[in-house]
C-alpha cells in the first residue's frame, strides 16, 4: 500500500528560520511554498530524495495563528516532528482499506495538500499516537 515516506511534517514557529537551517545544515533546497488557509499554515517543501516511488520531503509548518491546528501543536507540544505522510498510488483506496480496519479517518474524502497532492489524515490514537498523513501526488504531465 505504501510507496515510500512522502515527507515528514515539521511544525515550527518562524519559518524562514527552518529553512535557513534545514539548507545550511542538511543542503536541502525549497522545492515549493504556500499558504493553505485550510490548514491554516504557510508552509515549504523541502527536496530530500528520489526514490523508485518519487520524491520524499521535509514540510516545514509554521501556523497562520494560535488557534490552527499547528498552533495548538506548537503551545502544546513545542516545535518538532508534527506528522508522518506516506505516498500512496490512490489515496481513496488506501483510505478504505486502513478505514476498513478500524482506523479512524479524520478526512471524510480527499482534500487539497501540497504541490498539487491528494490527501487524508489517519487519527493519530489509532496509529500509535502518531499523527498520519496519506498522500497521493499530482500526476505528472
Amino acid at each position: 500500500m505504501f510507496m515510500r515516506i512522502d515527507h515528514i511534517g515539521i511544525a515550527c514557529r518562524d519559518l524562514e528560520e527552518k529553512i535557513e537551517l534545514f539548507s545550511s545544515l542538511f543542503e536541502l533546497e525549497v522545492v515549493a511554498r504556500e499558504v493553505n488557509e485550510e490548514q491554516g499554515v504557510k508552509e515549504a517543501m523541502l527536496h530530500v530524495a528520489d526514490g523508485e516511488g518519487g520524491g520524499s520531503y521535509i514540510q516545514l509548518l509554521e501556523p497562520l495563528s494560535e488557534d490552527s491546528p499547528v498552533g495548538k501543536f506548537i503551545a502544546k507540544r513545542g516545535e518538532g516532528v508534527h506528522h508522518v505522510a506516506f505516498g500512496v498510488p490512490d489515496v481513496e483506496g488506501a483510505m478504505a482499506t486502513i478505514g476498513g480496519k478500524g482506523v479512524r479517518l479524520l478526512d471524510e474524502r480527499p482534500r487539497h495538500g501540497s504541490m498539487g497532492s491528494r490527501i487524508a489524515f489517519l487519527h493519530p490514537k489509532d496509529v500509535g499516537g502518531m499523527l498520519t498523513e496519506l498522500v497521493e501526488a499530482a500526476k505528472q504531465q
